[in-house]
């Protein structure tokens, strides 16, 4: 990001520092951060000066903002250079109810055609990495929505408490939630207080992938 920023001239300290505190959020939580997050982050005296320097930051072709979105900025890639990474969006994964998806093989990472650029920050080092777009609002609470897409590393195995994806395999059908063991049975649970879990039997489920990053969608 520094190397980036040397080409654009006339920028402050501030605005340097609200660049890259932008870059690490979004690095670190695969967000993008609130105004409130941002004068916290760089010890700003109060969201106007925040808003102020956004708007200097969005002329300059630094930023782009939604407005009428929360949390709806956006950094170019642009401004990662060229050390960014090609990942496969080898489909649609439901964060709600399960939905059918045609066989096991059509989670293949070799089949993904649509591909997505992001930076190498997000993958916090780790292989095997696809991408999966969200269809539903059962993991909302975790800021995971509908039209989001999520960073999955390939695994067959996860922790209790860990957001995966899930395939069923008698219903052939596949699901974003958060995975439990429990004595006799798998419970899948949203991470929605108005939606129940689901339980199944463990011959039943197999683990295709733990979350590993979110990219929101913004507009």
């Amino acid at each position: 990001m520094g190397r980036a920023l040397k080409k654009v001239s006339g920028l402050s300290v501030r605005q340097r520092c609200m660049v890259d505190f932008i870059n690490r959020f979004w690095s670190d939580h695969g967000y993008p951060p609130s105004i409130r997050d941002i004068v916290a982050g760089c010890r700003l005296s109060s969201t106007s000066v925040a808003d102020y320097n956004l708007k200097i930051l969005e002329k300059k072709g630094l930023i782009r903002r939604h407005r009428e979105v929360s949390r709806g900025i956006e950094l170019p890639l642009a401004l990662f250079g060229k050390n960014r990474l090609s990942l496969p969006v080898i489909g649609t994964i439901a964060a709600g109810a399960p939905i059918p998806v045609p066989d096991n093989e059509s989670w293949d990472m070799a089949v993904g055609a649509e591909t997505i650029e992001v930076p190498p920050s997000l993958l916090h080092g780790q292989q095997d990495v696809y991408a999966l777009r969200v269809k539903g609002n059962s993991m909302m609470d975790a800021l995971i929505n509908d039209g989001d897409i999520v960073l999955m590393r390939y695994v067959n195995a996860v922790e209790n408490g860990e957001m995966a994806a899930v395939w069923l395999k008698a219903e052939k059908e596949a699901t974003l939630k958060k995975f439990y063991l429990e004595k006799g049975h798998v419970r899948l649970q949203p991470a929605n207080s108005s939606m129940k879990p689901i339980f199944v039997s463990p011959s039943n489920v197999e683990i295709q992938g733990r979350v590993i990053g979110v990219i929101r969608r913004v507009g």
